[in-house]
Parts: C-alpha cells; sequence; structure tokens
C-alpha cells in the first residue's frame, strides 16, 4: 500500500514524507499534480495527500480527477487556509478528509492509517466479488484452495460419467450443492434434480415417497401418487443421510440400482427408469455394515466412485470468499447496506474452527448482514432465562481470562498492522510486557503486519 504526497511546497512536502516514513508508510512525494495522476489506476493500492491551494490544478480539481479514475480512492485534502465551508464542500465533493495545516504529526498518521485500511478492504472486495463473478451460477463450487480446486476437477470429470456416486464430508460441507452441480455439468441437467433427505423422512412414509403407490394401496391412499425414483426419470436423485435409511428399504434400493426399474406399492406393473442416483453419508458406511447397521452389498453398489468434501477448517483460504458471497446474498434478500469488512473481522473468521462448516459460515453472514456484532456468537436466549441453572459447565475463570486477553491482543495487533510499539501503547502496557504475551499465547507480529 502506497501514500501518494502532492504538494508544491517542497519543505511541507519533504516533513509530511518524513512523517509517515517513520511510521513505515510506503511514500511517493511529487510537486506536481499532473505527475501524481499518472500514477493512479482502478487497482492502484493507496491513498493520495494532497494540498488544496496549488498553482495550475487545485486540490478540488486533482480530486475530481482522481474519482474519475476510480471513486473509491481515499483522497486527504490539506490546507492552510481552511473553513468550514470549504471542509463541507470537501466532503461533499467526495474527499476522504479535510486536514489543516500545520498538520499535526499524529493526525495526519491516524487518518492515513485509516484510509489505506479503507483501501485496502475496497481492494479486497473487489478481488473476492470478481473471484464469485468467475464462471458460474448461484449453485456453483466456490472457492480457490488446493482441496476446492481438487474437488471442482473431480465433479467436471464425473459429470458426464452415467455412474452412481457416493459423497462423503461431514455435515455441513456443501454435499447437495455437489450433487447438484455433478447434475447442472452433465447431460441430465434437463432433467429434474429431486432431493430426499433419508434421515428426516419417517419410516412410516418414506418407502412411498420412494416408491410412490396406487390408489387403495394403503389406508389413506387414495390417488395414484409418483415416488421419488420415477419422478427422478432422465435426471438425478439425490438420497441424503442415506445411512438412516431403513434396512429393509436399503434392500429395495440395492434391487432398483441394479434392476433400474421399480413396481409402486400396490402395483403390479413394472416402471423402467433411467436415472443418475447421487448418494451422501457423513459417516463410514463400510464400518456401519461390518456393526450390521448397513448393507454391505447396498456400499458397494452405491460405492462405483467416491468423492470426499474437505471440511472449512481445512480450506480457510476460502473463508473470506464464501463469506463475501454470503454476506452478499444476505443483504440482496434484506435490501441492507454493505457494512465495511473490518480486518480483525477477516482474521477471526479465519482462525475460527467452523464445526458447522459452511452452513455455520452463512449463518454467521446472515447475522453480519443483520447488524447482529460480528456473527460468531449466536444470537438467543441466555440461560437464566432458558430456565438453565447450575446443571451447564462453566469455563475456569483463569481459562476464560486467558482466553479473553488472547483475543484482546490479536484485535489490537490486528488494527495495528503487527507494530508492536503501537499495539502495547493503545493496550496500555509496556512493550516487554506485550513481548511476554505473545510468546504466551503463541503470536507472532508477522501474522498481522500490513502487505
Amino acid at each position: 500500500m502506497t501514500v501518494l504526497l502532492i504538494d508544491d511546497d517542497s519543505e511541507v512536502l519533504d516533513s509530511s514524507r518524513q512523517t509517515l516514513e517513520l511510521e513505515g508508510f510506503a511514500v511517493e512525494a511529487v510537486t506536481e499534480p499532473e505527475a501524481g495522476l499518472a500514477r493512479l489506476g482502478a487497482s492502484w493500492p493507496g491513498v493520495v495527500v494532497t494540498d488544496v491551494r496549488m498553482p495550475g490544478m487545485d486540490g478540488f480539481a486533482l480530486l475530481e480527477r482522481v474519482r474519475a479514475a476510480d471513486a473509491e480512492v481515499p483522497v486527504v485534502l490539506v490546507t492552510g487556509h481552511g473553513d468550514i465551508a470549504m471542509a463541507m464542500r470537501a466532503v461533499r465533493e467526495g474527499a476522504y478528509d479535510f486536514i489543516e495545516k500545520p498538520a499535526e504529526p499524529d493526525h495526519l498518521v491516524e487518518v492515513v492509517r485509516r484510509a489505506l485500511a479503507h483501501r485496502r478492504l475496497v481492494l479486497e472486495n473487489r478481488r473476492l466479488r470478481a473471484q464469485l463473478a468467475e464462471g458460474g451460477s448461484e449453485g456453483r463450487i466456490i472457492g480457490r484452495s488446493p482441496a476446492i480446486e481438487h474437488l471442482r476437477a473431480a465433479v467436471a470429470n464425473l459429470a458426464d460419467a452415467e455412474v452412481d456416486v457416493l459423497l462423503f464430508g461431514e455435515t455441513g460441507t456443501g454435499k447437495e450443492l455437489v450433487a447438484r452441480s455433478l447434475h447442472e455439468g452433465g447431460r441430465r441437467r434437463a432433467g429434474n434434480f429431486v432431493a430426499l433427505n433419508c434421515g428426516a423422512m419417517p419410516d412410516t412414509i418414506i418407502e412411498s415417497e420412494l416408491f410412490g403407490h396406487e390408489p387403495g394401496a394403503f389406508t389413506g391412499a387414495q390417488g395414484r401418487r409418483i415416488g421419488k425414483l420415477e419422478y427422478a426419470a432422465g435426471g438425478t436423485l439425490f438420497l441424503d443421510e442415506i445411512e438412516s435409511m431403513p434396512m429393509h428399504l436399503q434392500v429395495k434400493l440395492l434391487r432398483v440400482l441394479q434392476e433400474r426399474a421399480i413396481e409402486r406399492i400396490g402395483g403390479n406393473r413394472t416402471i423402467p427408469l433411467d436415472l443418475r442416483v447421487v448418494a451422501a453419508t457423513k459417516v463410514d458406511l463400510l464400518r456401519l455394515a461390518a456393526e450390521g447397521k448397513f448393507r454391505e452389498d447396498l456400499y458397494y453398489r452405491l460405492n462405483v466412485v467416491t468423492v470426499p468434501l474437505p471440511p472449512l477448517r481445512e480450506r480457510r483460504g476460502d473463508v473470506a470468499l464464501l463469506f463475501r458471497h454470503f454476506l452478499d446474498a444476505a443483504l440482496a434478500r434484506s435490501r441492507r447496506t454493505p457494512p465495511p469488512l473490518d480486518p480483525v473481522l477477516l482474521a477471526r473468521l479465519a482462525a475460527h474452527g467452523w464445526p458447522g462448516n459452511v452452513r455455520e459460515l452463512r449463518n454467521v453472514a446472515e447475522r453480519v448482514a443483520l447488524g447482529l456484532g460480528d456473527g460468531l456468537a449466536p444470537v438467543g436466549v441466555t440461560a437464566a432465562a432458558a430456565g438453565m441453572t447450575g446443571s451447564a459447565e462453566i469455563e475456569p475463570l483463569a481459562d476464560r481470562l486467558d482466553r479473553v486477553e488472547k483475543q484482546l491482543i490479536e484485535d489490537a495487533l490486528a488494527r495495528c498492522g503487527g507494530r508492536v510499539g503501537e499495539t502495547a501503547e493503545r493496550l496500555g502496557i509496556t512493550r516487554k510486557t506485550l513481548y511476554l504475551k505473545m510468546r504466551h499465547h503463541g503470536l507472532s507480529r508477522d501474522d498481522f503486519a500490513e502487505e
């Protein structure tokens, strides 16, 4: 990130440059506005700090030129002849901030730091949105991690293959999304994609849901019903939580997979099926088969190809991209203004364990879109309000204080770009104390340093 200083007074220019460079900023200083404008572009990573009164092109004309090149480049106007009217004009015309000369070094540094943080977020959001816009429908598999690139390659390879597929992954890893991608990427895309959660259907109706029934097949069967298997003919049937399917239905499903034909409940006519079956599970089916809880022959019939889905904790590089995607979708539904993405929030998201995987991240984005803090703390009633008293486990005070202290130090380091001296000052402790606490918590300044 760069600070572009523009001022026709070379002494003031040198003073401001030295102030900022001592704080670790990369600075380019020019006395001619045109020379500064030549450096700018839509992806320029920096901010502009310019004098207002200059010969040839004043600061307001320069501001207009900068905004024409990129309206989101922060421009800070500096003048020794400022008044309230000029400050209001600066804000009205899109300046990021307005500083009077002589600028207090601390104030100048703080304004520039905030402007650079704003520019960094703008560029990061553009990068994320550009990645999200690459090639796809709403149902695409999002991510740039090696694990997701491998998954996308597997889906592309299998989409047109006429084989049944078994998806294996933890809860919330996106098994239905992958199943839909297999369907939409292959020649069966014109057919129906039919999803059935085997774990959510009562045993009393799942057989009817799968196979359908004829009128009078059982009490309450007043008319003919087309089952999921028959409805999926020509397309794809997705059986989620296949491990939950009752054993007696596993036998019937095995026969369907072998013969590609069904008979409706109460019927005698054999109905041929042309469909692809994608099953999904979060458990080891072979282990269940060894325990007598799943048919081994059905496992081998389903397991023509197994596609593993990586948990979110193994693809942390995709967290920001996925969060941006879910946040944009949530904001569009609620018609709310996008909140600024705080680097501290992104750091917390990247460090989170994500036991609920992508589904949990989607919920976090929904809460952030609603303005409910950082979204990581679920919104709900307190334990007392829910009637939960002393039976709940209480975290030891020392452990909780230790965890809170680590989080506070991480937040401060992130806000200060890894600068230990500034972080210690903001926390009100000595540099030596901060170093000791960082060592205790396993923190490194390099993890928070600004690029």
